[in-house]
């Protein structure tokens, strides 16, 4: 058990790692970040930042040096840095874990040999394996890239009568992919499932999420299922998580079909988008909890306290300049978040906000009300 007073260092410097120091700070805990970008979110909430590339050893040795244990906040971080530092300390959740979820060959190939419910896939490596792999799957199905991809990065669309397969390989420019069937889903929802290292686990309750673009647009919590659905995707969440012999948190993103089946979609092993609710309308957040297992601590009550509903603010409402934010601080039940991101760009994720109230539909309507008003406010004269 690495207990407060001590060092957590956290590979990544985004806004998932600004909140995690934030929550470690607060239990007590020094924090340390590498990342390559000199003003990232997570150095003004961190004792240091060191800046330099994730590759860098020289830099990963000297972060090292500074903590009692490693975790990330995102996969993309590279998979060879985490088992230099797994020789030397608990790296949480493991490189192992890292190396899977951060390739999407690998992530379905795991699905299929554990045994949990997925899409139909086929992995590709030439224009004329993807034809066959069409013709296997039928249309619509979609080819995303092996490798890296997040928020509808690396993602490729094939319609009935739509691109061919050629110039659907050639508009993913990537050595290897994966095409998987087309799910006509009724819902996207999430599970946050954490882990500690004596095996204890629990569950955040099943969310629903909703897309624009690709990118989350609101999360509804708890999400409006069925007590079937969402005790099978809490399970399922807790199933991956023993499967994957997880140490620290995972936000397990799933699909429910027109007939009322769950199938797992993507594996994030951190702190996600979707449980940013429960900073404020939880009993333990979703970063409290992950700082929890990753120290091997007690892990804490995931219980929503209120009905919420998280809506995230994007580089977009920065067109006209920043945004006003009084018509949103005027509600004393709304709770803005931002990350102390230096430059707004389109689709660039720069806070979020969460409304809370006893009635989640009237909580969605305000939401959604909310960030038409922002948008109005950023749009051209």
């Amino acid at each position: 058990m690495i207990l407060p007073g001590r060092s957590i260092g956290i590979l990544g410097g985004g806004q998932l790692g600004r909140m995690t120091a934030l929550a470690a700070r607060r239990l007590g805990y020094r924090i340390h970040v590498l990342d390559p970008a000199e003003n990232c979110p997570a150095a003004a909430a961190a004792d240091s930042h060191l800046c330099a590339p994730y590759e860098d050893e020289a830099a990963l040795d000297a972060l090292l040096a500074r903590v009692d244990v490693l975790t990330y906040e995102f996969e993309n971080v590279p998979a060879a840095a985490a088992r230099r530092a797994a020789t030397r300390m608990p790296v949480r959740p493991s490189p192992a874990i890292l190396e899977i979820c951060q390739n999407r060959e690998r992530e379905k190939s795991f699905l299929r040999t554990a045994g949990f419910p997925h899409a139909a896939f086929e992995v590709v490596a030439s224009a004329d394996e993807l034809e066959a792999a069409i013709g296997h799957l039928g249309r619509p199905c979609v080819l995303k890239s092996a490798d890296f991809g997040y928020d509808g990065k690396g993602q490729v669309k094939l319609a009935p009568g739509g691109l061919s397969a050629a110039e659907a390989w050639r508009r993913l420019g990537a050595p290897r992919g994966v095409i998987e069937a087309w799910i006509d889903f009724s819902r996207e929802l999430s599970v946050l499932v954490a882990r500690s290292p004596s095996g204890e686990i629990r569950t955040f309750p099943a969310v629903e999420n909703r897309h624009t673009r690709h990118i989350l647009d609101v999360t509804i919590a708890p999400g409006a299922f069925e007590p079937a659905v969402a005790g099978q995707a809490r399970d399922l969440a807790t199933d991956l998580a023993r499967a994957l012999d997880l140490e620290g948190l995972l936000a397990v993103e799933l699909f429910l079909d027109r007939s009322n089946r769950l199938l797992v979609n993507e594996l994030a092993p951190r702190p996600h988008n979707s449980g940013h609710y429960s900073l404020d309308a939880a009993l333990t957040s979703q970063f409290e909890q992950h700082t929890r297992a990753v120290c091997g601590l007690p892990l804490g009550d995931p219980r929503s306290l209120c009905p919420a509903v998280m809506a995230n603010l994007l580089g977009d409402l920065w067109a006209a300049g920043e945004p006003d934010w009084a018509g949103l601080l005027a509600d004393p039940t709304v709770k803005l978040h931002l990350y102390g991101k230096a430059r707004p760009a389109a689709g660039r994720k720069m806070g979020h906000f969460t409304v809370l109230d006893p009635d989640p539909a009237r909580a969605l309507e305000r939401a959604l009300r909310l960030k038409a008003e922002l948008a109005a406010a950023a749009a051209p004269a």
